[in-house]
């Protein structure tokens, strides 16, 4: 599983310009079953994915082609994380 950190950068200025396509992006990544979970880092700096069902590869591939990431609206690190534990509904990520 991964959790992907989109922070804004100095480009931050222009995410209005590029929210439809990264809006759809995100869209994406839910119908193919990749994204879990999408939100806003607090204070308004940015937003944060957990991702599952795939390759760190094809997801470092998916995230180059957010238009935010393409146009440096945001600056993305991906974290990959083995989950070990969880709480029973959340079994599913021990797979």
């Amino acid at each position: 599983m991964f959790m992907v950190l989109l922070k804004f950068s100095g480009n931050k200025a222009n995410a209005s310009q590029f929210m439809e396509g990264h809006n759809t992006w995100i869209k994406r990544g839910f119908d193919d079953g990749v994204f879990l979970l999408v939100g806003s880092l607090q204070p308004n700096a940015g937003g944060g994915i957990m991702a599952h069902n795939t390759t760190l590869s094809d997801l470092k591939s998916r995230v180059e082609t957010d238009p935010f990431v393409a146009e440096k609206v945001v600056t993305a690190e991906i974290l990959e994380i083995t989950p070990s534990k969880t709480d029973k509904r959340l079994n599913f990520l021990l797979d």
